[in-house]
């Protein structure tokens, strides 16, 4: 997007952890004011590279000191992404929210936060970015239903007795989107869907009856809605994150074919086509039995997603099988200790590390349990 509309942009941060090659691209090309850089060795090896540079290399984000930008993109995976988008609250007019784990986290903190800066928080997920417009001029009261759609993933019609032998490989080919590993795996184990149901649910501030999923394997429908007026509306757009993300930055003001790369192409496919929508089948997508818990207690979506953080980075690094990450994140759900980790709100990131960590060492050692 900035690339193709250049004199609309002056990017103040870029962060990475340790691409060095992009992240040296990235500084020459875009010449941010500041870069900062997670990993230690690549911080002290960018910071000798570009120390003529204008752009100021940093290790993290506090020291970080500048007015407030326009919009700022949060899409730092995992938990590591919740501190900077709570700081980038602070300095920005929009935060455009693709990662899951800040809200999951810490949604009370950054609704606070924006409250207090005055900060507009923008879902760009394409699932919550439909739902987003949606309801625009709606009231939740005249809502029947929500609907969030899943591809399906990789494995949607694969026959239930070759699942025991699914591999990493297998599992990040992604029919439709081109995505990283770890939301891959989540694509193919649904969990994907069941991290949107409680983002969506927080966001949105909707009842846990008024959303479901849907399978949906064109994965061009984004969002359902159902009015009690008997009127039921979708989103409908390519699998393209250019889209949401532009609508959010430009608000719906632009041209896509002005963002395209592929133009000639995406003009010619523009059309509508089949559209298939049918009801999760709990034998493909065990994982499913979990959506009945997301309620169960406050903190209970924080240990459900740490411990799927978890799971997949064992199952990429093939030391669990593909069926083993439903089978213990409901062992963990059932633990003893998990009762009294899960009942209290966390009020702050010291609270929500302290959930993140039991989940953490109580998932490993049911691992090593396993071993």
């Amino acid at each position: 997007i900035i690339d193709r509309k250049k004199k609309h942009f002056q990017i103040y941060l870029l962060a990475a952890n340790k691409n060095i090659s992009v992240i040296s691209k990235q500084i020459k090309k875009y010449k941010p004011k500041f870069f900062i850089i997670s990993n230690e060795k690549i911080f002290e090896k960018i910071k000798k590279k570009f120390n003529k540079s204008n752009t100021k290399i940093l290790n993290n984000f506090d020291f970080l000191k500048f007015s407030k930008s326009d919009f700022t993109i949060s899409a730092i995976p995992g938990i590591n992404g919740l501190r900077p988008t709570i700081k980038m609250v602070k300095h920005s007019k929009n935060i455009l929210i693709a990662n899951k784990e800040s809200v999951i986290y810490g949604w009370n903190l950054l609704k606070k936060e924006a409250f207090k800066n005055k900060t507009k928080i923008i879902p760009v997920d394409s699932e919550h970015f439909s739902i987003l417009k949606l309801i625009e001029n709606h009231n939740l009261k005249n809502i029947e239903m929500i609907y969030i759609t899943a591809s399906g993933g990789p494995f949607l019609n694969l026959p239930l007795r070759k699942f025991n032998k699914i591999k990493p490989k297998e599992a990040i080919k992604h029919p439709k989107w081109k995505m990283g590993k770890k939301i891959s795996v989540d694509s193919a184990t649904l969990m994907n869907k069941i991290l949107e149901l409680i983002e969506a649910q927080k966001i949105f501030n909707i009842p846990k009856n008024k959303i479901d999923i849907l399978i949906h394997p064109e994965s061009l429908v984004h969002a359902i809605i159902r009015f009690k007026n008997g009127l039921t509306k979708f989103i409908y757009h390519e699998t393209s994150m250019i889209i949401p993300i532009a609508n959010a930055i430009f608000n719906d003001n632009f041209v896509l074919d002005e963002l395209n790369k592929k133009k000639t192409q995406n003009t010619k496919n523009r059309y509508i086509k089949n559209l298939n929508f049918k009801r999760v089948d709990p034998k493909i997508f065990p994982i499913i039995k979990i959506k009945n818990r997301l309620n169960e207690y406050p903190a209970t979506p924080i240990i459900i997603n740490t411990c799927n953080e978890i799971l997949v980075d064992q199952f990429l690094g093939k030391k669990i099988a593909f069926l083993s990450i439903p089978k213990i994140i409901l062992s963990i759900l059932n633990d003893s200790n998990y009762k009294k980790y899960a009942i209290k709100e966390p009020k702050n990131l010291n609270q929500i590390l302290k959930v993140y960590k039991w989940t953490k060492t109580a998932t490993l050692k049911k691992l090593n349990f396993r071993k």
